[in-house]
């Protein structure tokens, strides 16, 4: 079975001062993007296949999946959604990219595992 990546688009996109706040959807849009490289090959520790789950809110709402990457929008708190999807997933393994404690804390509470910005996005 496949990992089940979830990613904290507000969190990873505010991750680096790239200008992000100027255009949040086109941000999330390259987020996307660039987490789509991901799903055939895996990440360091989770090699192979992943199911991509990039969960928006706010003004990064609009952003459409595609293959390898599917955009989920939260219809109100991106860091409940993301609770949600983690419970949701129970028995399999869940990997949530955030560096939020307290979305760390909930999440790892219902035994996902937790990596930051930094797996998917590395810094310039």
């Amino acid at each position: 079975m496949t990992t089940l990546l979830i990613v904290d688009g507000a969190n990873v996109v505010g991750s680096v001062p790239d200008g992000w706040w100027r255009d949040r959807r086109g941000a999330a849009e390259r987020l996307r993007d660039r987490l789509a490289d991901f799903a055939e090959r895996g990440l360091p520790g989770h090699p192979g296949r992943l199911e991509i789950v990039l969960v928006v809110e706010g003004a990064a709402r609009g952003v459409a999946s595609v293959p390898g990457v599917r955009v989920d929008e939260a219809p109100g708190s991106g860091d409940d959604r993301m609770v949600e999807l983690v419970a949701e997933a129970g028995g399999r393994a869940r990997l949530v990219v955030t560096a939020d404690r307290e979305l760390r804390r909930r999440v790892g509470e219902l035994g996902a595992e937790v990596t930051g910005p930094r797996t998917v996005r590395p810094h310039p």
